[in-house]
């Protein structure tokens, strides 16, 4: 089983580029990028779309992050941190911060 180091839902800390510090939830991972709430914006021009109901014009949207970029951020050091895999006492693949060893809660 091919298990992810962060998956959707996990809260990130932008380790470096311009938004170096800031902390957000993974919204989507694609590849080896990740889409973080109200992390790395840019302005678009959006078309209007009845259909869809869009209004158009100029939108704030979060553009992708290299994976390399974001650490997860452990609650317990309140630092972001690495993540570790090692099996439990069922034989499943857990995934753990590699500072205190402690399972992350996905």
């Amino acid at each position: 089983m091919n298990m992810k180091k962060l998956i959707k839902g996990d809260d990130v800390v932008v380790i470096t580029g311009k938004d170096k510090g800031k902390r957000g939830s993974i919204i989507k991972v694609v590849d080896s990028y990740v889409i973080v709430q109200g992390i790395n914006l840019a302005k678009k021009h959006e078309k209007p779309n009845p259909i869809n109901g869009s209004v158009g014009g100029i939108v704030s949207k979060e553009m992708p992050i290299h994976i390399s970029n974001v650490a997860i951020f452990n609650y317990s050091t309140s630092k972001p941190d690495r993540v570790g895999f090692i099996l439990n006492e069922k034989n499943k693949k857990v995934r753990i911060y590699k500072s205190t060893n402690e399972p992350i809660k996905s």
